[in-house]
């Protein structure tokens, strides 16, 4: 019987990429990769095949010990035919995934959306164990959700619901790297910080982020370390996206009625006082009867919610 499974969280920044023990989800084996410079469907699969092949050395796993390779990816997919559809985030759209695995591995392979793969580690082993109506956001270089029902994934006709980063809330308001404007993503992510940071300096403004970031991307750290330092600039900006994501999530819940939401992401992960101001401002911002009862948890499964998710696919459906 085959022991191992694989997951792969493939998303704006980082591929992660790991061996994983079937019958209980521990991670054996990783491998994490940048992805920041590359975009496009060759590079993006020449990413991901580079990552595939340098665990497959260091766990020294024979192929054939593989029951499937679950890939989560941050966009809209095609589950089915395995296909990233549209990846605004990675530049990446209709490349042939499941196809581009199999024949190079001759592993069966699944295509997932990044932050549904997380809802299913963490609904399986981490923060919504016991729960059956939760929403899991995860902030990050986009916004990201997932909507499950009843303890089911909800997909919707096409298969894309969930899309909170691509609601409207600004109808006249900033592009969107999905080709929109006003979308939540523009103003609440941690792109749409750094955006809004670099248009700052470059005006004219003073911020520490500069010295910390020594001019590369601005990361989550960087944004701590400013935040600590009382940044006025950043501090702004930080908190301008905190107002957004509320209220996104505010509308969010009085449509769905959910008892748990759970948020995740770098953002969340990596600075306490966005993850519990955007609590306080959310439940402020909501109708009083939907957070009366409502809980509030960050993914326990920190920065691994995907990975653990997209390994137990298969397990995850046949309980279903």
């Amino acid at each position: 019987m085959k022991k191992y499974n694989i997951g792969v969280d493939l998303g704006g920044t980082k591929i992660l990429c790991a061996l994983v023990e079937k019958s209980t989800g521990k991670i054996l084996f990783e491998v994490k990769k940048k992805t920041k410079k590359e975009k496009g469907n060759e590079r993006i699969a020449s990413r991901l095949c580079e990552a595939l092949d340098e665990l497959f050395q260091i766990s020294k796993v024979k192929k054939d010990e593989i029951n499937y390779i679950g890939i989560a990816i941050a966009g809209q997919v095609d589950r089915k035919n395995g296909i990233a559809l549209n990846c605004c985030n990675l530049e990446c759209c209709n490349l042939e995934v499941k196809k581009l695995i199999e024949e190079k591995y001759g592993i069966k392979t699944y295509l997932l959306n990044d932050v549904e793969a997380a809802a299913i580690g963490e609904l399986l082993l981490g923060a919504g164990r016991g729960y059956s109506n939760i929403i899991c956001i995860f902030i990050g270089t986009g916004v990201g959700s997932s909507i499950i029902i009843n303890k089911k994934l909800y997909y919707g006709s096409s298969g894309t619901a969930g899309e909170i980063g691509h609601m409207i809330v600004d109808l006249n308001g900033r592009s969107c790297a999905c080709g929109g404007a006003g979308c939540l993503e523009a103003y609440a992510s941690r792109s749409a910080i750094e955006t809004r940071i670099k248009g700052a300096v470059k005006k004219g403004r003073k911020s520490i982020i500069t010295d910390i970031s020594k001019g590369e991307n601005i990361s989550t750290k960087h944004i701590k370390k400013s935040l600590d330092a009382h940044d006025e600039v950043v501090s702004q900006y930080v908190n301008e996206a905190i107002e957004y994501l509320s209220g996104g999530i505010a509308s969010v819940i009085n449509f769905l009625n959910p008892e748990l939401v759970i948020l995740g992401g770098g953002l969340i992960q990596g600075i306490d006082d966005i993850y519990l101001k955007t609590i306080r401002l959310t439940k402020a911002k909501a109708l009083y009867t939907t957070v009366q009862n409502l809980e509030f948890k960050k993914a326990q499964l920190n920065d691994y919610s995907g990975v653990v998710g997209a390994s137990l696919l298969e397990e995850y459906q046949n309980d279903n």
